[in-house]
């Protein structure tokens, strides 16, 4: 295996409680990793972790070999890993093919002067970012929103777009937090496809963690179970499905809700 990301040990608590206890995971590279257990494992703590948002107390966390621990958020993002997150964060009053924009100016080099005086460089720019942000929206088949507010959009599709934000970077690693909330059973479908298609196509790890079971035995190649901040499984959907632990933390518990 080649890992993309590699989690090494990595403990985090927060004023007495151990959010997370040691926890090693290694990320193939080019797969699909659900992140699955139940409310309060530490699932969202991990991505925290690995983004930047949240450095851990001890452990490391390295990008091809690279270390993240040591580094802000947007020098993370800068390295080739990208997040969306459990809420929505698009702005409701921008129109879609704007929100999607929101950030490409960071990766302008036309600089302040540029931004502010629209040279020819910034606006050649702009047209160029702008041709991303379009094709990354036809990527996902959300072409036709382009021009539709923020708020115009279900929840549902707010994630697709945040999805499709994130390939104008072309990551490495995309962070998925729930991307199915919000999602009718047609979407869930059409969400594994995309995904699917993500990874073949472009080669991007996904990691995602996912409440939607059917989602996650259907379109990850390999499962991480969390419990109370320790990893208590590890495997194929088959083998995770099949592991007494893992029926009794968490799938049991989904069976009885």
């Amino acid at each position: 295996m080649n890992p993309a990301l590699i989690v090494e040990n990595v403990c985090l608590s927060f004023g007495g409680v151990q959010a997370l206890d040691g926890v090693s995971i290694e990320f193939p590279k080019e797969q699909i990793i659900g992140i699955i257990g139940p409310n309060g494992a530490g699932k969202t703590t991990l991505l925290n972790v690995v983004c930047g948002i949240a450095p851990p107390t001890s452990g490391q966390v390295y990008l091809d070999g690279i270390t993240l621990t040591d580094k802000k958020p947007n020098n993370i993002a800068a390295l080739g890993i990208r997040r969306t997150f459990q809420t929505s964060q698009l702005f409701p009053s921008m129109s879609v093919l704007e929100n999607m924009m929101t950030g490409l100016h960071m990766m302008s080099g036309a600089g302040l002067f540029g931004s502010i005086f629209r040279t020819r460089k910034m606006r050649t720019e702009e047209e160029e970012m702008r041709q991303k942000a379009l094709e990354a929206l036809d990527y996902v088949g959300f072409a036709d929103f382009a021009d539709r507010p923020g708020n115009a959009l279900s929840f549902g599709q707010q994630r697709i777009i945040e999805i499709a934000r994130t390939l104008i970077f072309e990551p490495k690693v995309v962070l998925l937090d729930e991307p199915a909330v919000g999602l009718s059973v047609t979407r869930v479908a059409e969400l594994e496809s995309l995904l699917k298609k993500i990874r073949d196509e472009r080669g991007v790890t996904l990691i995602m963690i996912e409440h939607v079971i059917r989602l996650v035995m259907g379109v990850s190649d390999r499962i991480i179970v969390l419990s109370s901040g320790r990893k208590i499984a590890e495997g194929t959907p088959e083998e995770v499905r099949n592991n007494p632990e893992v029926i009794e933390a968490y799938l049991g518990h989904q069976k009885h809700a």
